[in-house]
């Protein structure tokens, strides 16, 4: 990790009688006066420890400035949790928040940095037992074309989150290996990324003391039916007694031992398509079965067998077979390259990967792999101030479009006017594309499409 980046962050606890906590700002006055005319703020005006107010991600040029302004105005004291990124050429106003008693806190040098944090990684089984969480930024050069178009002060790309939870073992849906943890973790995330071992090395120990990609595929996937099996006849036994009189509460029921037989032949929920109309799809995706969540499979070689994609690794053609008879997406990655690459600078990683034949990473295999399974897609804001990925899924209409960058948007939705990315590039600039007709006003049904360049117009 760079020098610069601060290892260590700093957790500040209030005990006060009411906390305000986490305001998102949008570098507007008005946000400013919103705050200061709260009641609970104006009430307690003067009166140190009945409130914590704390402030993120800043300083911020021309927010801050007003938001202390306001502070010292009311004799009220806050807590600003700032950047390292964003300190730079703003030390006056960090030296101010100090002058006028107010705490700093370290809020990481740079987002993004905190994927190379890290994990915990050793030669035996359950190294991890607590998950790891990594936010990566989620490559995207048509950001830093609108950046020189728009000569931006700030590129914000759109982020993804990873999860990383330990393996499972045999009988983990019982308990073993600290299993129903692990599977507690993955019940909360929105798709499986399964890294399969297709490597042998003798100095890296396997938890079953041999290399078998599709047993271990199965080892998985059995334990996580046996998960939702157990899920279901809880679900069950606790509405087989309203289904004496509810004739809803009849059909679930049937729907649920349906779904239990699919997954006693040994099927994944995920392949259960035996819906008789679309509320039985609803309470289907209501029960949030580990089988039924989309899946990647990550097949991890070796240096070798990355070059050629894993084309004369019998491991890896194993796992393409599986996937695609099962509808997975396969992906080849080495984690020990991307170890490596996780610790150069961005243009390094550029001449090591050249320098391995290789066009893209495997954490970029995977972001992209993760898009196409979610179904997900960006669409792009631009300015001077900033320019920003957002990431929606496919079939996003403008105003929830508009919702994602805050909730007033999508509430107070006019229109949209938008301008494809790449008609935007071909005229060089808006006001072109504007004389070209290229830009286009668009209503409430409009469908957001990928690289869609848009501006949101409300009033609330």
């Amino acid at each position: 990790m760079h020098n610069r980046y601060i290892k260590y962050f700093v957790f500040l606890l209030f005990t006060a009688d009411l906390v305000l906590s986490a305001i998102f700002l949008k570098n507007d006055h008005r946000d400013i006066e919103k705050i200061f005319s709260l009641p609970a703020l104006s009430k307690v005006a003067g009166q140190p420890g009945y409130i914590a107010l704390t402030f993120d991600d800043g300083p911020d040029r021309k927010c801050t400035p007003l938001l202390l302004d306001g502070l010292k105005e009311r004799g009220v004291h806050a807590t600003f949790f700032l950047m390292g990124s964003n300190i730079e050429g703003k030390e006056d106003i960090v030296k101010r928040m100090s002058e006028e008693g107010h705490l700093i806190g370290n809020h990481s040098y740079e987002h993004s940095q905190l994927t190379k944090a890290g994990a915990e990684s050793a030669n035996y089984p359950f190294c991890t037992i607590d998950p790891n969480v990594g936010v990566v930024t989620v490559p995207d050069e048509r950001l830093n074309v609108l950046g020189e178009m728009y000569h931006t002060k700030k590129i914000v790309p759109a982020v993804i989150e990873f999860v990383d939870i330990a393996g499972l073992v045999k009988g983990a849906s019982k308990g073993e290996g600290l299993g129903n943890q692990f599977l507690a973790n993955i019940r909360e995330v929105d798709a499986i990324v399964h890294v399969v071992r297709c490597f042998e090395n003798g100095n890296i120990v396997h938890v079953d003391g041999s290399i078998n990609p599709l047993r271990d595929i199965e080892t998985i996937n059995v334990e996580l039916i046996f998960s939702d099996l157990e899920v279901l006849e809880r679900r069950i036994s606790k509405q087989i007694r309203a289904a004496r009189n509810d004739k809803a509460a009849a059909k679930e029921v049937e729907l649920m031992q349906r779904i239990k037989a699919h997954l006693e032949e040994g099927k994944m929920a995920g392949s259960f398509a035996d819906f008789r109309d679309e509320e039985e799809e609803e309470w289907m995706n209501s029960y949030n079965l580990l089988t039924a969540k989309p899946v990647i499979f990550a097949a991890n070689v070796s240096e070798d067998d990355l070059a050629d994609d894993g084309v004369a690794n019998e491991g890896v053609q194993e796992v393409r077979k599986f996937a695609k008879e099962a509808g997975y997406e396969v992906f080849v990655v080495c984690a020990e390259i991307e170890q490596e690459i996780a610790e150069l600078k961005e243009d390094e990683k550029a001449m090591f990967l050249e320098d391995l034949g290789l066009k893209e990473s495997g954490l970029e295999k995977l972001i992209k792999a993760s898009y196409r399974l979610l179904g997900l897609i960006s669409y792009l804001t631009a300015g001077e101030p900033e320019v920003r990925a957002w990431t929606i899924k496919k079939g996003t209409k403008a105003p929830q479009a508009a919702g994602k960058i805050h909730s007033d948007f999508e509430r107070g939705f006019i229109r949209a006017e938008v301008v494809a990315y790449d008609d935007l590039i071909a005229c060089g600039n808006m006001t072109a594309a504007k004389e070209k007709g290229l830009v286009r006003s668009e209503g409430k049904e409009y469908v957001v499409k990928d690289g869609d360049v848009v501006l949101f117009r409300f009033n609330v």
